[in-house]
Order: structure tokens, then sequence, then C-alpha cells
């Protein structure tokens, strides 16, 4: 008889951390694994966030913090949706948590009643699908495709839309597509939301920093969107934090007091020294970041341009994060090196094993027909990895 909760046994495991594990498996057995799965930024921490940290643990900072982040962070966050976004938020609609992982849990525990149904235009990051269903919400997945550059359009958001819908949640620039939606595409889904004033926004922003077109557009900045949206962020991408664990979101007063009020009851307030460190990391001009967007988007042009000469792969230019997601269905139904290929996963796990290179499957993310590769990795690497998966298509 299995003792554990149902909730549990029905709970998939992140198949991003379950191929990282794989990878660092065989690593471990001697094999020269090349691994693309994780995405984690390889750059350091800047030393002047590092130096904060520091100052933050001689200054005693080690006694808990307050629920929803210090008063000092969350000003300083509403000052950074102002400069960056143009957004208006008080710091009674911050919330700080451990990750903006915690972030998103925390608004579908609150938002969230059995049945309510979640619209996630596919793909979407691996994650949401099991935390919507993990608070008792229906997922919905509108797929999109290469062609049309993996964005949703406002008739599908028009015929997804239901009366048990109770949020769309996404992510712009999108793990995993790396696609950007621009203001005008977001005016027009904003149009659409606004025949259904029932439905709440997710944007997830936390790439709005590593973005090679430009500009950047939050939806809550579209007329008539600030009051339904709850903006999701943190430093974890931009600013080489991911192991610091600090995310945050602006929302409405209500949302962001519910917010605190569960997270109370289950980790409480985020790690001390690391919300001190982010105070300096959101107060800096976004330019100290230049130097690391320009490396991703040579390591993008590099791998767009190396994944175009591999036979059979079809690939958008992705404008933001750092994700390549080519379609790969080309090999379904086609033998390779004796193997049958039936489906993406099967193709990341030919690859993992004939070219010595670890990928996720986009049957994780809600499109069946993909794998998405990481380039947060040195521009050697990412060259050996593509003539690799070249040379075992071939």
């Amino acid at each position: 008889m299995n003792p554990l909760s149902d909730r549990i046994n029905n709970l998939a495991v992140s198949q991003t951390l379950a191929m990282a594990a794989l990878a660092r498996e065989l690593k471990a057995q001697g094999k020269d694994i090349i691994s693309l799965s994780l995405g984690e930024p390889d750059f350091n921490t800047p030393e002047f966030i590092k130096e904060a940290a520091k100052k933050a643990i001689d200054e005693n900072y080690s006694t808990y913090t307050p629920v929803e982040g210090y008063l000092e962070l969350k000003e300083a966050i509403c000052k950074k949706f102002k400069r960056d976004n143009n957004l208006d938020y008080k710091p009674s609609q911050i919330v700080v948590s451990t990750g903006a992982k915690q972030s998103l849990y925390n608004i579908a525990q609150v938002m969230l009643n059995d049945g309510d149904e979640v619209i996630l235009p596919a793909p979407y990051w691996v994650s949401y699908f099991e935390i919507i269903k993990l608070s008792g919400g229906v997922p919905v997945e509108v797929p999109t495709s290469v062609e049309s550059d993996f964005k949703i359009t406002p008739e599908q958001l028009e015929a997804a839309i239901t009366p048990k819908t109770k949020m769309m949640w996404f992510s712009s620039p999108c793990n995993p597509s790396g696609s950007v939606y621009n203001r005008e595409e977001l005016t027009a889904l904003a149009k659409v939301l606004e025949k259904h004033p029932h439905v709440y926004v997710v944007s997830d922003e936390i790439y709005e920093h590593i973005n090679f077109s430009g500009t950047f557009c939050s939806i809550a900045s579209i007329p008539g969107m600030l009051e339904r949206t709850i903006t999701v962020n943190g430093v974890a991408k931009a600013f080489a934090m991911t192991g610091w664990r600090i995310g945050y979101i602006g929302a409405p007063e209500f949302i962001a007091k519910a917010c605190t009020k569960i997270q109370g009851q289950v980790t409480s307030g985020a790690n001390s020294i690391a919300q001190r460190a982010t105070i300096t990391a959101v107060e800096a001009d976004p330019s100290v970041l230049n130097e690391m967007v320009s490396a991703f988007k040579n390591r993008r042009d590099l791998v767009v341009g190396l994944v175009k000469e591999i036979p059979g792969f079809k690939l958008n230019v992705p404008e933001g994060a750092f994700y390549v997601f080519p379609d790969v269905s080309f090999y379904f139904g086609k033998t390779l090196k004796g193997q049958l290929i039936k489906d993406a996963t099967d193709f990341s796990m030919f690859l993992l094993a004939e070219a010595n290179v670890a990928t996720v499957t986009g049957d994780a993310f809600g499109n069946p027909n993909c794998i998405r590769f990481s380039y947060a990795t040195s521009e050697a690497l990412l060259t050996e990895a593509m003539r690799r998966i070249k040379e075992a298509v071939s």
C-alpha cells in the first residue's frame, strides 16, 4: 500500500531538473556530456551585489525578515517597476519570495479553486502546468508553432476563454522559445481580455533584461490591465543570482495580501542577506548588464546559424532569454542508428546517447514537436555540441 498522498503521486517530476541530474550522473561515470538542459547563466553574480551581501552580513542582518520582504527592498522594486516598465505599484502591492517559482506557487494557491481553468499558451515554462494542477486548477493548453514565432493570437485567446477561465499565464521573453511579445501584440490580447473581466493574467518577466529586441513591454502597462495582472520577476537570470533565491510580484493589493498570508504559513520571509543584496541589484541601472546580454546575443546568433545547418531542424530566431527551441518533427517515425524516433522525448534521449548532448524534450513545455537547447555556456562548447548533433543525425 502506497502511503504517499494522491497529490504527490500525481505530480510530475521537473523534466529540466531530471535531465540535468541524468547529465551529471553520466559525467560522473566518465562520459563527455555537454549539458544544454538547465536554464542558468554561466556568469558570476556581479561584484557590487556580492559586496552588498558581505556588508549585510557585517551589519548583522541575521534575524527573521518580514514575511512580504524588507520595506526598503519593496520600495526599490516599486522604483524598478516604474523605471523599467512604467508600472505604478505601492510597497503594499509587492511580495518578495524565495524565488519566482514560489511567487508563482503562491499566486496559484490564493487564486485558484478546484476546476478553475488557466490558459497556457504553449510552449510554456515546465512548472506552470504542475503548479496549476497542484492548486486544483485545470491547465488549458493553446498550441503555437515555430511558424507563428510561438506566440498566441487574439483569435486563439478568444476561443480558449470559457465561463470557467480564471487566469492566463505566460512568459515574455518566453522560456523555452525565447519569443518576446511586443506592445502591439500585447495590446491585441488585452482587447480580448477587456471583454472578459473575470480573467486575470500572470505575466512572468524573469528574462526581461535578456532581450535582444531593443524594447520590452509589460502587459500590465497596457491601459486597463494593471488591475488584473500579477507581474512576476526576480533577479535569478539577469543578475546571475539563481542560487540566491529571490523573486517578487507586483499585484493588486488584495492578491498581494493573500500571497503574504499563505507565505506566512509556509516559508515566512525570504533570506535576509539575499534580500539586502537584491536591493542593490534592482537599484542598479540595467546598463550594468550590457556585457552579459551582448554575450548571450552572440551565442544566440552562433547557435541559430549552426542549427540551421542541421538537416530537418526548423527554427525561429528567438529575441530573448537564452534558449533555442527547434522543431524536430522531421525525424518522427524515422530510425536513427537503429533507434526508432517516435517523438521529441525519444529524440532528446537519442542525442544524449549518441551525441553526448543533454537537451530537454518539448513535451515538458507543452510542445511535442520541439526540443530545448540552453545556450548559457561557452561558444566553444556550443559549437562542439551542434557539431555532435549534426553528426549524429547525418
